[in-house]
């Protein structure tokens, strides 16, 4: 999960770090798929080497997607997730290795979030369930009409998405049958090596990625400039990633868009929430059949660029004046351990860093003073230099109190505010509703909207609808006149009970007195918790540089301690129990189910959940307190669980065990990764030598991979006995797809090099890495305005320090002109100076398109030809086409708070897409002033040539880019919707953020 927020505050403080991928989609012909072919140049002008999933960030949106309706059943499930692979790999075509990393069980620090995470939605669903079950049945005896409830049997519960599960057990299954198939079938996976580590492999899936890439560059023949792409959206990936001082390392991830419609939970249609509904139309046939549903939009992969993430750091960092040589990888380090401070999934975050506050600035700054005065840094290598880290502890602390007071202060603020909006807002929709200014139009009295098709079939749907819809309208309306009581108003400006009331005086003995239950001036106890959060810290960074150093370790407490707790911590131990072991997947059930979740454990073992006399009752709460902590929602609450005791779990679990069938235990035991590979791999004689020879059967008997073979790629292998042997079948385990048969893949067991059990794995660059040239440049780190210069761009466009490997691939370079609409780092919008001529070339393409029209709606916007000596190849320069994207308008600077102008937006500007209020000025012919029917904004400059062509889509009617009502500020781009800002027909300079 990580830090929450962290991404959006990371993007939004470093914007350059975010490019948005380009993805060749597949093509129909006569009605038959053509897939994309992944052996081909990969578009975004970048060549990964391995690509790496941490497959339950992709197991769950397929699983239970919150924007479509759910899959029928678990096949349709396996056949989403397959899908999703295989756009992820369309996108980033590894060329070496596929590794996919499904969580396992998990250390003992992690397994209490899990365990409270499953509790909370266990809590939600029940309570969600009764809701509904209440509101159906008064919805059903006043006439609504609802779609029939679902058998709690065929409910899907997403807590099966745990290791020791059948579902999992399953899914394991029919990845090795997906991993065949494409191996076997997909020109673009036959040269790469696959490994599958699944749920029966102990460790999270990040980790283990971590683990293997950290073991790999431990590897005598390791390339240094192998280009990584992990694929997750946890925003622990990021620190992850720079934790391994890769010079090639990038994550990719689906583009985060907020308030995307969701379908109702209680009938299923789109456009409004549960507590909204009015119930199902009656049915209906023919064109006009109102129960289909709308499927969610396909969503947009964005890469996270780490080497420019790098570059921002190294400026930020930066210290002149040390009495040492200053080490930027060392201050990396120390950045990634400052984050923790802020949240991670191990320990609660402090109570005075919140992440929205600007909390990682403030230590950064309280850093840079204790480095100067301690002469060193904070972290080496994943070991923690306590004393220097209470120094900057200490200074947290003095200042705690005012950063309580000012927190409050702009909650008050903010609180305000928003208080006055509503009641603007409350205010406008009375005028409205009184026939205002914008009160409701008749149909056909509406001008130039009025006359949109897509209008008009909506009313006439509207007129044709039976009577019984008006009453189920009626029935839904009285209705929650009746239940008015029963929902929570989430918009509510009631201010959340606080006890502790940290702004006030008194706070700390406040605090310790309602969190922990001790007397106020307990100080030995803070002392304890401080000491348990410093132990934690140690663990969390040598967790990601190292791997994990206890299995047994957790943290103790619900709650976080004080900077100003953390007294004496330089003298704390800094080391941990060896050679602990991780629990068997079902004892991790045991561990972070609730009760509810009982049916995917054996019988007896459900018992232990239920049974009054089980002697682990007391782990498994049906009510538990969810304490706010001064939070509005009970999701950003803690849930107040008792911790799991481990010696008695293994005590009250001695009884059950013997009762496991066959293939429970199966789904028990601790696995290895596999490694997969077609024939037609380098390495595939290597392999299948041995099992001609009757090979190792035991990881006790594994032989050493020869690296010659695999690109540097190290570890042990054994035989597989699941292998479906050359020219054999593998059974498909989907009723769906067909068995593969004359298998041309090989299986055989793999694991990762090993070291002993003290080796330190250095935290540093390696020797012979060439780090990719410099993204950014000196307006990017402007801190008056830190976005200035920042250019919302497609793949790694040239100039982005990327190439790919040997020489350059004219096809690929063609195929990126073709995919994005900016050229040489410049993105959508246009510097004034960037490629611009001193002159303007006789024969140039037209001018921008007109500006926007008197009229109230305008069609104007920058859609200029822009043709450089060809009339036919219109690149669409400076244009709110945004093509390869609906949300990717002109002006869209995402994370910005002022929005660039377009050159020559204002007035007669021309050349560049210009069009202002009288159309642009193209080539020597200027534009038309020419209004054109029902005001479109001023005519497109002529191409200004001899022949007296249309500029861009121009002439009387401009360019059509950048739709907008005067109202509700909608913008079409290219006549696609685009809920950004319209660029106001190119008049408008600085726009106000939203």
């Amino acid at each position: 999960m990580g830090v929450p927020a962290f991404f959006r505050w990371l993007s939004r403080k470093y914007p350059s770090i975010v490019v948005h991928c380009v993805e060749e989609k597949g093509k129909e012909v006569d009605g038959v798929r053509i897939p994309v072919d992944t052996s081909q140049p990969n578009p975004n002008d970048v060549e990964f080497d391995n690509l790496y999933l941490d497959m339950n960030g992709i197991i769950h949106p397929c699983c239970h997607p919150e924007d479509k309706p759910e899959p029928k059943n678990e096949d349709e499930m396996m056949v989403l997730i397959f899908q999703y692979i295989d756009r992820i790999f369309s996108v980033v075509r590894p060329r070496r290795l596929l590794y996919m990393a499904i969580d396992g069980v998990a250390p003992r620090a992690k397994m209490n979030q899990q365990r409270s995470r499953r509790f909370r939605a266990s809590k939600e669903s029940a309570d969600k369930a009764k809701l509904m079950t209440e509101m159906r049945e008064e919805m059903i005896t006043k006439g609504c009409h609802l779609p029939p409830v679902k058998p709690s049997s065929e409910r899907f519960d997403s807590n099966c998405i745990t290791p020791g599960t059948p579902f999992m057990f399953r899914l394991a299954n029919c990845l090795r049958y997906y991993i065949h198939d494409r191996l076997n079938n997909d020109p673009g996976w036959q040269d790469i090596m696959v490994i599958l580590s699944d749920a029966n492999v102990p460790g999270e899936g990040e980790h283990k990625i971590m683990d293997y890439v950290r073991r790999q560059r431990a590897q005598p023949n390791h390339d240094p400039n192998t280009r990584h792409c992990l694929c997750g959206a946890d925003a622990d990936l990021i620190m992850l990633g720079l934790a391994t001082h890769e010079v090639n390392f990038t994550i990719i991830r689906e583009e985060f868009k907020p308030n995307q419609p969701r379908p109702c939970d209680m009938c299923g249609q789109m456009g409004h929430e549960m507590k909204n509904c009015e119930g199902l139309p009656k049915e209906m046939c023919g064109e006009h059949d109102e129960l289909s549903k709308p499927i969610g939009n396909e969503c947009e992969f964005i890469f996270l660029r780490l080497n420019v993430l790098r570059e921002y750091l190294e400026k930020e960092l930066k210290m002149d004046g040390l009495p040492f040589e200053y080490d930027f990888e060392r201050a990396l380090d120390d950045w990634v351990f400052m984050c923790f401070f802020v949240g991670n999934d191990f320990l609660p975050h402090l109570p005075s860093l919140e992440i929205r506050e600007n909390a990682i600035d403030r230590l950064i700054k309280l850093y840079k003073n204790a480095v100067y005065k301690t002469g060193g840094y904070l972290t080496d290598s994943g070991v923690v230099a306590l004393d220097r880290v209470q120094l900057v502890m200490s200074e947290l602390g003095t200042v705690e109190d005012e950063i309580f007071k000012k927190r409050r202060d702009d909650e008050m603020n903010f609180r305000r505010r928003t208080k006055a909006k509503k009641e603007r807002e409350r205010r406008q929709q009375n005028f409205r509703n009184q026939g205002g200014l914008l009160g409701a139009v008749p149909i056909g009295q509406g001008g130039a909207a009025s006359s949109n098709l897509r209008a008009q079939a909506y009313q006439m749907r509207k007129q044709n609808m039976s009577t019984s819809n008006q009453a189920n309208t009626n029935a839904a309306t009285e209705l929650k006149q009746l239940m008015g009581g029963k929902k929570k108003d989430e918009d509510s400006d009631e201010e959340p009970a606080d006890d502790v009331r940290l702004w006030e005086d008194g706070w700390k003995d406040r605090y310790y007195s309602q969190k922990f239950d001790v007397d106020s001036d307990d100080i030995k106890f803070r002392r304890t918790v401080a000491n348990h959060y410093v132990r934690g810290l140690c663990w969390v960074l040598r967790y990601y540089y190292q791997g994990c150093a206890s299995w047994k370790w957790y943290f103790p407490y619900h709650y976080a301690p004080f900077a100003s707790d953390f007294v004496n911590i330089g003298e704390l131990p800094n080391d941990f129990e060896m050679n602990t072991k991780p629990f068997q997947p079902m004892e991790q059930l045991m561990s972070v189910f609730p009760a509810a979740s009982k049916k995917h454990l054996p019988p007896t073992w459900q018992t232990l959940m239920y049974d009054p006399e089980s002697p682990i009752i007391d782990f498994y709460p049906i009510n538990f307190k969810i304490d706010l902590n001064g939070k509005k929602y009970a999701w950003q609450g803690v849930a107040l669980l008792p911790f799991v005791d481990e010696t008695r779990l293994h005590q009250g679990l001695q009884s059950v065990y013997p009762d496991l069938t066959e293939a429970e235990r199966k789904r028990n035991i601790l696995g290895s990764d596999k490694l997969f590979l077609s024939i037609k791999n380098q390495a595939y004689s290597f392999f299948e030598a041995l099992y001609e020879g009757g090979g190792p059967q035991t990881k006790a008997e594994a032989a050493q991979i020869e690296t010659t073979h695999t690109n540097g790629m190290g570890g042990i292998v054994w035989c597989d006995s699941l292998r479906v042997e050359t020219g054999g079948v593998v059974m498909s385990p989907l009723d769906a797809l067909e068995d593969l048969t004359d298998n041309k893949t090989i299986c055989i067991q793999y694991q990762d090099p090993t070291f002993e059990a003290n080796h330190l794995f250095e935290a540093k660059t390696l020797p012979g890495a060439v780090f990719p040239g410099r993204v950014l440049k000196p307006e990017d780190f402007n801190q008056n305005n830190r976005n200035q210069g920042y250019r919302p761009q497609l793949g790694f466009q040239r100039g982005s320090g990327y190439r790919p490997r040997g020489s350059s691939d004219v096809t690929a370079a063609l195929r990126m002109i073709r995919n994005t609409t900016g050229m040489q780092g410049q993105g959508f919008v246009m510097s004034s100076q960037s490629m611009q001529p001193s002159y303007v070339p006789y024969g140039f393409g037209g001018g921008g398109g007109g500006g926007g029209g008197r009229g109230g709606q305008q069609y104007g916007g920058n859609q200029g030809g822009q043709q450089w000596g060809n009339s036919s190849n219109n690149n669409a320069w400076n244009s709110n086409m945004a093509r390869q994207q609906d949300a990717y308008s002109t002006n869209l600077a995402r994370q910005q708070n002022v929005y660039r102008p377009i050159p020559g937006s204002s007035s007669n500007s021309g050349g560049y897409g210009g069009g202002g209020s009288q159309g642009g000025v193209g080539g020597y012919d200027g534009g038309r002033r020419g209004y054109g029917d029902r005001s479109y904004g001023g005519g497109g400059g002529r191409d200004g040539g001899r022949p007296p062509l249309r500029g861009g889509y121009g002439d009387a009617r401009g360019g059509r880019g950048g739709y907008q009502r005067r109202e509700d500020n909608y913008q079409r781009a290219d006549d696609r919707r685009s809920n950004q800002h319209s660029n106001r027909g190119g008049q408008q300079d600085r726009y106000r953020p939203y």
